[in-house]
């Protein structure tokens, strides 16, 4: 009887052991651009399947990029389409970080988008005062409705909605939302450079770690020029350093990020903004429209709103670079970059 106890505890010993939940990488593509994830489990069957799932679900609802969508069919003129729960919240929050930033986070700009050929489409040959004057018509969150029947009323039929300024972060959140149902605590999710992480690196016992890119990096050689500590919390980054096209015929320049308010596509004073929330929806959304507020604009938004932390970089009037950092985001901090290594 002695000897079968120990058989027992042995064999609970050894179980035990091997069900050790260990750091696991997935890797794969979503949204136009890469992703990977690291996660605490003891397997990690299904899961790729699941996110590839959940990646699909978004797609089918608000990429521009998919004809069959729901907002490609939108788009194109169709008012019956009843939207599902994924556009309605993208919808949602977008109208509300819309009515913050006074109009310049808005979703109506996919037409500016594709003329300036930032979009799914061929840019515009000609693309002057006049002609972006004349595409403005089609400007305007609030000539676009979301009904009671869940039907979406445009106020003229050229508008075209574009939630990728803020879909690929909503879509990192849903991934989020899947690994936690699945009874993962601990995961940091990269995915074109935005980032959620939740918990903490189970190997080391800390926080995530994630870097914030310098402006002067470049994608053979990015480099970093602070690193921050992510626990429960969502990073997004956006700036005009990389970002940019210069007509072949009159060899202007223009920027990826508009300005909703006059159609224009030129720099602000901000040159990049990295933004820390809770959900990685709010910190797309909102390091894009940091970038067309300029500084000034910005650092009132964000005195309007809690939760929200930035760090943005900008010109000052000698065209130095300078960095404005909110007291939230510089907690965050380290000191020693090299805790990315």
């Amino acid at each position: 009887m002695r000897i079968l106890t120990l058989l027992v505890i042995s064999v609970l010993f050894v179980s035990c052991i091997s069900e050790t939940p260990k750091l696991k990488i997935i890797q794969g593509n979503a949204f136009g651009t890469t992703y990977a994830i690291q996660y605490e489990a003891i397997t990690s069957e299904g899961i790729k399947k699941g996110i590839d799932s959940v990646i699909n679900a978004v797609n089918m609802s608000v990429s521009t990029y998919l004809p069959e969508s729901d907002i490609s069919k939108i788009n194109r003129g169709d008012t019956t389409v009843v939207v599902n729960q994924i556009f309605i919240e993208v919808f949602r929050l977008s109208e509300t970080i819309h009515n913050i930033t006074n109009g310049y986070f808005d979703p109506t700009i996919g037409v500016l988008r594709n003329a300036y050929g930032f979009g799914d489409t061929k840019p515009l040959k000609q693309l002057d005062a006049s002609t972006v004057d004349s595409l403005m018509q089609y400007v305007g969150f609030s000539k676009v409705v979301l009904t009671s029947k869940k039907t979406i009323q445009k106020e003229n039929p050229h508008l075209y909605l574009d939630f990728n300024a803020i879909a690929k972060g909503y879509g990192i959140d849903c991934i989020g939302t899947y690994l936690t149902h699945q009874g993962i605590d601990n995961f940091l999710i990269e995915l074109g450079g935005e980032l959620l992480a939740k918990g903490q690196h189970p190997e080391k016992n800390k926080p995530w770690v994630a870097g914030i890119e310098a402006v002067t990096s470049q994608l053979e050689d990015r480099r970093t020029r602070a690193a921050v500590q992510l626990s429960d919390r969502a990073m997004a980054a956006s700036g005009n350093y990389r970002k940019f096209r210069i007509d072949s015929v009159s060899g202007k320049k223009y920027v990826h990020t508009l300005n909703p308010l006059t159609g224009s596509a030129e720099k602000s004073d901000v040159t990049s903004a990295t933004v820390i929330a809770k959900t990685c929806a709010e910190a797309d959304a909102y390091a894009t429209s940091f970038m067309a507020l300029g500084l000034e604009r910005s650092k009132n938004v964000l005195k309007s709103i809690s939760g929200i932390e930035a760090y943005l970089t900008y010109n000052d009037s000698l065209q130095n670079e300078q960095v404005f950092i909110t007291k939230g985001f510089n907690e965050l901090v380290l000191s020693n970059t090299t805790a990315l290594e």
